[in-house]
């Protein structure tokens, strides 16, 4: 909201009959909420437009006065999207300024459309809207992201990396199975947005502040007209809990924990010391004093911004947490962590969707890390037990032979087939098969695997479930 577009508005609150004096500047100040909910204005007004024709429908008020409610409500959208539109701090909230626009433009008309709710669930309402346009749109940018690695995958199934496990060379993986890893938790991280939004998609309105109202509205019709799958069964419920934009929270912090992981692993990825990939430029920035760096900032961001959202999900749960029923203030606290989520959440999604395609791999600095660590000892357990070896004896077989090799500062694979027999007698000429780098991949060929073919099959599903 530009400073532009706030101006002074009369001291009348709708409340103010109470009261002996007006409040204090200070406390305007402070209790205000316009300067982050105008948000929710497009939201605001959908949802009045959908009351006003209950209203109208139920006898509530009458066609005439529906008619200037749509018409006032439909010139202050545009105002809104112009960016003419006068918000004022006085009003305290998005809902306020726009009921008093409304009122300024059609009179008693738009007195009238505050009758059968509260400002309670109204705001709850709006929430809800607001928040289920979101997860639909970040839904459409985690598909958007799965599809840039699984593009980048499908370059390099037959790409030989090493795995870690505690960050040690484990045993080689294809980079395409490794992205996949990602195109996995992106998929869980979708379909927990999908049930999320299954709550979030039920309607407050007519709760009015705390208990129902006594005019005879019809809440399915509201319901229906905004497309909500249900009504909230309880009043008190419907306006006081957050749960449904906790769990979203929740949902995005596990989704930026993933993307922070892969930034951190792009990092790693793209020192000196990897030297795995590199990120281009455009997503990169130099250094001030070193005219050589070149450093990730993005992925960088991206992983900090994880403790951001972390922290919005603790702070909702903090907030909700000594409420009594019903609706508090503490709940105006809710909106900044919540829009601020969204924001962080699809901010970085969309970088990491542009960042992806614009990667360098250097194929062979991947192989190379890949031979080191003694990355197919495994594999050489595995042949000695197909040979008849329990596994826990061909464990300790091929640690003996690890510690051999480290003597002699050189791989399993380079040492000659006597050598390799004084640790067993099962070992033949056919052991070498097993100690390949793609040797290693191509066997491990089950679901889940990381064996070219199974990663390309992989692909192929990944594709046909995002269509």
């Amino acid at each position: 909201m530009s400073a532009q577009n706030k101006a002074p508005a009369p001291e009348i609150k709708p409340w103010s009959g109470r009261f002996s004096e007006p409040v204090s500047d200070l406390v305007k100040r402070f209790t205000a909420s316009v300067g982050f909910d105008y948000r929710l204005a497009e939201f605001d007004i959908e949802g009045s437009i959908a009351h006003a024709r209950m209203l109208s429908a139920t006898g509530i008020i009458g066609a005439e006065d529906l008619a200037s409610i749509e018409r006032g409500l439909a010139q202050i959208l545009s105002e809104i999207r112009s960016g003419t539109f006068n918000w004022s701090l006085d009003l305290e909230d998005v809902h306020l300024n726009i009921e008093r626009r409304l009122t300024d433009l059609v009179g008693d008309a738009g007195k009238r459309l505050h009758t059968a709710r509260s400002r309670n669930d109204q705001v709850a309402t709006d929430i809800r809207l607001y928040l289920r346009a979101a997860i639909d749109h970040i839904i459409g940018q985690i598909c958007a992201l799965q599809t840039a690695l699984l593009d980048l995958a499908d370059k390099h199934t037959d790409t030989v990396m090493p795995g870690f496990t505690h960050l040690q060379v484990a045993q080689p993986v294809s980079f395409a199975h490794h992205l996949m890893a990602y195109y996995e938790m992106l998929t869980r991280d979708a379909q927990r947005l999908v049930d999320c939004r299954k709550r979030v998609n039920r309607l407050p309105l007519g709760a009015a502040a705390l208990a129902g109202t006594s005019y005879p509205i019809d809440r399915q019709m509201v319901a229906k007209a905004l497309e909500f799958d249900g009504v909230c069964e309880n009043s008190l419920d419907a306006v006081s809990d957050r749960d449904f934009a906790i769990e979203f929270c929740a949902a995005a912090a596990l989704l930026m924990t993933h993307l922070s992981r892969l930034s951190e692993e792009l990092i790693l990825w793209m020192s000196p010391r990897f030297g795995f990939i590199d990120i281009a430029d455009r997503f990169c920035t130099g250094s001030s004093i070193m005219p050589q760096k070149k450093n990730p900032d993005v992925a960088e961001l991206v992983r900090g911004k994880t403790g951001r959202v972390n922290g919005h999900l603790v702070a909702l749960l903090t907030l909700m947490k000594g409420q009594p029923l019903a609706y508090n203030k503490d709940n105006q606290e809710d909106k900044e962590p919540l829009l601020d989520t969204v924001d962080t959440v699809s901010n970085s999604l969309a970088v990491f969707t542009e960042m992806i395609p614009g990667i360098t791999v250097h194929k062979e600095a991947m192989r190379v890390a890949a031979a080191q660590g003694f990355a197919t000892a495994t594999d050489l357990a595995d042949y000695l037990v197909r040979k008849g070896m329990p596994f826990r004896e061909a464990h300790e077989v091929v640690a003996q032979a690890v510690r051999f090799c480290e003597t002699r500062q050189c791989d399993l694979a380079d040492l000659t087939l006597p050598e390799l027999q004084q640790f067993s007698g099962l070992i033949d000429q056919s052991v070498y098969a097993s100690l390949t780098l793609d040797g290693a991949l191509t066997a491990r060929s089950h679901i889940g695997g990381t064996a070219p073919a199974r990663v390309k099959s992989a692909i192929a599903k990944a594709r046909k479930a995002l269509k």
